[in-house]
């Protein structure tokens, strides 16, 4: 190592002792670039927008001065999320994605000595910028069953006087959903924020949003990146009582949404009856992946009002890893390998594709499965 090697070195050393010693000890969420036939691990729309939205799209961008600023306010999008909801225009914010408002959120709330109930296992950013932001996760299991423990949630944020409660539903990686009157009891025995994180609602659960007029501690959380096909455009939005969602605005960045998405997203919810016969197809083939899934000897499937579905290989003819790489491999089939999550062990989750594409999922695992246990 020569001497200018050597001083890049101990320059980064001298860098990186500033970055928090608790950020150090993390894992970033990543996921590994993977290119399959068959793509069925990121729980995506397997449709894109119709071309008569992304024509109506493209000749609104092909009007707009690139070469300026977008709206400081995105008014088009809040006054789309504010028709589509009914709720005040006030109480709306949107940004690049359900995840940056996540980040904003627990942003304005959580610090050292602070609080954050998260039933896992679900979707690890919750945790991921607790940490971050220098507070404490009081992790609450799900059942054995991958339900929510409802009491236990109530209980811990209690007993540890939490800030926030974060509620994944239906809940990303395992499907489940709460009810209408467990959403109720979590906001009316504890005396938390609660964070509804609602990304995958269009597929089926309880609707928070008309508990929101009378629940002022409660924010829904929205995402266009699953039943709205704009995954790759990144838009989402929260909706709260006004006043907190002015707090919540201190923790955005200025000029956080593109003009692109902007119109785009505004388009979609203002045309979103065009996309309730893809939603409802994606549900139903949901649904005939887990009754084809449970007739396959060695798997367990849970129930899902998601857009996926997460399955425990049960036998000691194949492991799960060797079920995810041989659908790989073979067949160029592409799911999730959730197993590192906790109550998740030997499990795997796969989103509904078309259903072109489920049948090759479900020819292709029946076959698997079938010769491991010759």
């Amino acid at each position: 190592m020569d001497m200018m090697e050597a001083r890049a070195e101990m320059d980064i050393d001298a860098a990186l002792r500033w970055i928090k010693p608790s950020v150090r000890e993390m894992g970033a969420y990543t996921l590994k670039p993977t290119e399959p036939r068959i793509k069925l691990n990121q729980n995506e729309s397997p449709y894109d927008l119709p071309d008569v939205l992304k024509a109506r799209i493209h000749a609104i961008l092909a009007d707009r001065p690139w070469n300026r600023y977008p709206p400081f306010v995105a008014s088009n999008f809040i006054s789309a999320v504010s028709e589509a909801t009914g709720w005040p225009e006030e109480g709306v914010l949107v940004a690049n994605g359900s995840n940056e408002l996540i980040q904003a959120v627990l942003a304005v709330t959580v610090g050292p000595g602070v609080s954050v109930v998260i039933p896992e296992p679900t979707f690890t950013l919750y945790r991921l910028m607790t940490d971050v932001n220098g507070g404490t996760v009081v992790s609450v299991a799900l059942t054995d069953d991958l339900a929510f423990d409802v009491d236990a949630i109530i209980r811990a944020a209690r007993d540890t006087d939490a800030a926030v409660v974060v509620l994944c539903t239906p809940n990303n990686p395992t499907g489940g959903a709460l009810s209408e009157n467990e959403i109720r009891r979590i906001h009316d025995e504890t005396d938390a924020l609660i964070l509804l994180d609602q990304a995958y609602i269009e597929f089926g659960g309880y609707d928070g949003i008309p508990m929101l007029a009378d629940r002022p501690r409660l924010v829904v959380l929205r995402t266009f990146s699953k039943a709205m096909a704009m995954a790759g455009l990144r838009a989402g939005y929260m909706l709260a009582h006004p006043a907190l969602a002015a707090e919540v605005h201190k923790a955005k960045l200025p000029y956080n949404i593109n003009f692109f998405t902007e119109v785009a997203a505004a388009e979609v919810l203002r045309s979103r009856a065009l996309l309730a016969p893809m939603v409802a197809e994606i549900s139903a083939e949901r649904d005939r992946i887990a009754a084809e899934l449970a007739r396959v000897p060695g798997l367990r499937v849970y129930p899902s009002d998601a857009n996926f579905l997460v399955f425990r290989v049960e036998t000691d003819a194949i492991t799960h890893t060797a079920l995810f790489d041989r659908l790989l491999a073979e067949y160029g089939i592409l799911v999730r390998d959730v197993s590192k999550y906790p109550l998740l062990e030997r499990c795997l989750r796969v989103n509904a594709g078309t259903p072109a594409e489920n049948d090759a999922f479900l020819d292709a695992v029946r076959t698997i499965m079938t010769e491991a246990g010759r």
